[in-house]
């Protein structure tokens, strides 16, 4: 089952208060990015957080999950995604935790 357009905007409406937050449509679903770095994903209407230290502390209630069938990665998910503060904090200690984005090689 794919995320609906609606659900997706209300998210994202959610994140970008706490936020630098885009996505980016996947397969009928969407990755999440904050600041330009992947952060998590949002798959059947549910978002889904990568584990970091901040993730770990913050979200420790929060099941792990596999997003969707054949996922590599379990990554928290997220029900509180309207609680502004927290998102703040957890985007605030996520983003320096995670990597910086591969640069694109240019075609030449």
């Amino acid at each position: 089952m794919s995320t609906s357009k609606e659900t997706h905007d209300y998210l994202l409406d959610c994140l970008c208060r706490a936020g630098d937050v885009t996505t980016r449509r996947m397969m009928g679903e969407y990755c999440v990015y904050c600041e330009g770095k992947l952060i998590g994903e949002i798959c059947d209407g549910q978002l889904f957080l990568k584990v970091t230290e901040t993730s770990k502390r913050l979200l420790a209630d929060c099941p792990l999950e596999h997003p969707h069938e054949g996922a590599k990665a379990f990554l928290y998910r997220v029900d509180e995604f309207e609680n502004v503060d927290l998102m703040r904090e957890l985007l605030a200690g996520m983003v320096p935790e995670l990597p910086e984005p591969k640069k694109k090689k240019r075609k030449g």
